[in-house]
């Protein structure tokens, strides 16, 4: 199976150690083709190319080969919105993760859109459940 994981890059990298975690997690499903989110060296200035047309194209063909989006949304972020909005398009399976914060809220154009599968977590563990919900039947 082909995953592409989606986190915030440019909109801020706080939880990249979470994004890391997450994407280790996927591997045991299968191949994840955007291992770079979860670098703890990737800032929010992107890292991996200057060329945005680089990045655009590459992501893009990333995407229409995944299998499934896995998408960590709790920092919001125009590219990982982009993403998801590319991947229905593309009629691919998308499960949201997403953390409730104090004073902040999940976006409607995601929590509403009936294409998307959204799992509100805490913890990793519960995290790892909803992903594994989603997955089973991918296998």
């Amino acid at each position: 199976m082909k995953i592409y994981f989606a986190g915030s890059i440019c909109g801020g990298r706080n939880d990249a150690k979470l994004y890391e975690k997450f994407i280790d997690y996927l591997k045991t499903y299968g191949e994840v083709l955007t291992e770079h989110v979860g670098d703890q060296s990737l800032t929010e200035e992107g890292g991996d190319s200057d060329d945005s047309s680089y990045i655009h194209d590459r992501d893009m063909k990333w995407l229409s080969s995944a299998d499934v989006i896995i998408a960590e949304v709790s920092t919001p972020s125009l590219g990982v919105g982009y993403e998801i909005a590319k991947a229905i398009q593309c009629n691919k399976r998308v499960l949201c993760l997403y953390r409730p914060q104090k004073g902040k809220k999940l976006s409607a154009m995601i929590a509403g859109c009936p294409d998307i599968s959204n799992a509100e977590y805490t913890t990793l563990e519960e995290a790892k459940k909803a992903i594994d919900t989603f997955l089973k039947n991918e296998r």
